[in-house]
This record gives structure tokens, C-alpha cells and sequence, in this order.
């Protein structure tokens, strides 16, 4: 499968436990929306994406924790650390109006109201108040996501 045709929709986290357990960061709202999904592709930020299946999974607010299968102990865990988590875009619900996935974002460049380019949009980070654009041009802007009516 082509790159282009997956959706990076997470990472693997820290460990969870000693019996192989891992939490996860999920990107979909609402997160828990991700445990809907038996199986992932994972990688490590090549070109190179694994099926793995989720065994077992747990949800308690946003905290999801997963157990992969052939994830046996802590130590295989940790070795998955910060690995990426993707679907294949086909499997995934058209995003709406007004709605996005932030891989379509990366690569756009940002023009403010007056005309004058900004760089371009090398990735986003979830702050919990709102999403901020990562915009690099000679140097690096970080830039609050809000949709507005112009």
C-alpha cells in the first residue's frame, strides 16, 4: 500500500504495566474512536508499515491503553515506543465540511490575511485548548489552529 493512501492517526506510547500492555496517543476525535479498528499499521517513520492486530484494549477518559498481539512483556513495549500508528484512508469515514485530517494539512502553505506567506505546514500538536499549525520558513512559527469565518 502506498504511503499517500494511509492516515497517520497515532503513536504508541510509554509501557502500561509489566504484561505487554502500552498506552497509546490517539489524534482521532473522539480518541477511543481508534479501538474501533482490530487491526493497525505500524512504523517508525519509513516507509515501512506492519498489520498489527490489537488483542485487548482499554479505555478510561482519553487515556487508551492496548495490548498488540506478539507484544508479550514491558520490554517489547517499550521497544515499540513512539512508533506511528496509520489506516488505510478507504477504511476511514470522508472527513465533513468543516472537518480534516491533519495529514491533509501538512505541506499547505499559510498565507495571512494581507497577503504575506507565513512558510509552510510541516506538522500540528494537540495543546488542549486548540490545535497549533508547526510553520516553517527561515525560522519556526508556531500558529493557533482556529477555523473562523473570514
Amino acid at each position: 500500500m502506498a504511503v499517500d493512501e494511509l492516515v497517520v492517526i497515532g503513536s504508541l506510547g510509554a509501557p502500561h504495566g509489566v504484561r505487554g500492555w502500552i498506552k497509546v496517543n490517539s489524534s482521532m476525535q473522539p480518541p477511543h474512536s481508534l479501538l474501533d479498528f482490530d487491526s493497525w499499521l505500524v512504523a517508525d517513520g519509513t516507509d515501512a508499515w506492519a498489520e498489527v492486530d490489537v488483542k485487548a484494549s482499554r479505555s478510561a477518559g482519553r487515556t487508551l491503553t492496548v495490548l498488540l498481539d506478539g507484544c508479550e512483556d514491558r520490554d517489547m513495549a517499550a521497544s515499540l515506543t513512539g512508533l506511528e500508528i496509520a489506516l488505510p484512508r478507504a477504511v476511514l469515514p470522508p472527513a465533513q465540511a468543516g472537518e480534516y485530517y491533519w495529514q491533509d494539512l501538512i505541506g499547505l502553505r499559510v498565507v495571512n490575511l494581507d497577503g504575506v506567506e507565513l512558510g509552510i505546514v510541516t506538522t500540528l500538536m494537540e495543546t488542549g485548548a486548540n490545535d497549533v499549525l508547526v510553520v516553517e520558513s527561515k525560522h519556526e512559527r508556531l500558529i493557533p489552529f482556529v477555523l473562523k469565518d473570514i
